[in-house]
């Protein structure tokens, strides 16, 4: 395809998660190679609005699915774009609806960045029960690790031929490193959620032998209550700050000396390539895409999922040895934009 090409990109809206500011990334990185991007959500959100470019056009379609089906089938044969991609699960439906009534089906991408038992709303649980049938009738199925696609296609019935992987584009803003800090700072970042278990490491965090060291926590969600009643039960309410949802982290990984990754199960990791864009040594559990970053321990520490000893010792060991961070950046540029 030659030219200026018109591109459509539909999910709910520009929220604080990280399908989100993928989709973000998507269309000003388009827009950025003279590309027309429009970008469809069903209300407007400002969490991710940073990231999309002024170039980017957006129209809001309204609330309830029904209504949002209509308006982009609408949308779809007013503006006739050559491509058109979905992101996340009732979107990835949506789309497929929409495009069927429109007849754009052949031209229409679904994106997966989840497993089914971490999407919070139900219907976005159920739209996985369609997914043999979408992945069929639409051109091409995208899942963001390897992972992921091999989970879709096992446990979903996906079409293994219609389904590639494409790793997360990660727009990436470097911190200006701050060499002299009077503590060693340890950075998790991510909603506060049972999948991401912060609790655990917090617990981790206590057994540490750096005592001089903080943890910082960005996010926020439906365990912040938990989480605070660990803090307070270990006693390390002055070395650990839930500092809550941050749009704009770059600082902190500036100020951080290593990022450390608790989950049960992560697709990708947008802060794990964004902490190795600024250099920073990385301690994760064994939660599928962490692990393809750093591809399997090349880049990084990776510890097994909900062993206390076993994370504060490999964060005692970044404390102490952070490493030549050469490597790490570079593994980084892998994950941009551009690529």
């Amino acid at each position: 395809m030659s030219g200026q090409r018109k591109l459509l990109i539909y999910t709910h809206a520009m929220a604080g998660g990280g399908a989100e500011r993928v989709c973000a990334s998507l269309a000003s990185g388009f827009v950025r190679r003279g590309d027309n991007v429009l970008l469809a959500v069903d209300y407007e959100a400002r969490d991710n609005s940073a990231y999309v470019d002024a170039g980017v056009q957006h129209l809001a379609l309204g609330k309830g699915h029904f209504w949002n089906v209509i308006h982009l089938a609408r949308a779809l044969r007013r503006e006739k774009p050559d491509v058109v991609m979905s992101a996340l699960g009732i979107s990835n439906l949506k789309l497929t609806i929409a495009a069927l009534l429109s007849g754009y089906l052949s031209r229409s991408i679904l994106s997966y960045h989840g497993f089914a038992s971490n999407e919070p709303q139900f219907l976005s649980r159920v739209a996985y029960w369609l997914t043999p049938l979408e992945t069929r009738i639409t051109a091409a199925t995208v899942c963001v690790s390897e992972s992921l696609r091999n989970y879709i296609i096992a446990t979903w019935w996906a079409s293994a031929r219609r389904t590639v992987r494409i790793f997360n584009p990660v727009a990436i803003r470097l911190a200006e490193k701050i060499e002299t800090q009077d503590e060693p700072m340890v950075l998790a970042v991510g909603r506060l959620n049972r999948q991401k278990n912060f609790p655990g490491l917090v617990r981790a965090f206590g057994l540490i032998a750096h005592t001089d060291a903080k943890l910082v926590i960005l996010g926020e969600g439906p365990e912040r209550k938990l989480i605070e009643a660990e803090i307070a039960r270990l006693g390390l309410g002055a070395r650990v700050h839930l500092a809550g949802y941050v749009s704009e982290p770059w600082h902190f990984y500036g100020e951080a000396s290593c990022l450390a990754v608790s989950s049960d199960s992560e697709t990708f990791s947008l802060v794990v390539v964004e902490a190795l864009a600024n250099g920073l040594p990385v301690v994760t559990t064994q939660c599928q895409g962490p692990e393809e970053i750093l591809d399997h321990g090349r880049y990084g520490r990776i510890v097994p999922y909900n062993d206390d000893r076993a994370m504060a010792d490999a964060i005692d060991a970044c404390l102490a040895n952070p490493g030549d961070p050469r490597d790490r950046i570079a593994r980084a540029r892998e994950f941009s934009v551009e690529v």
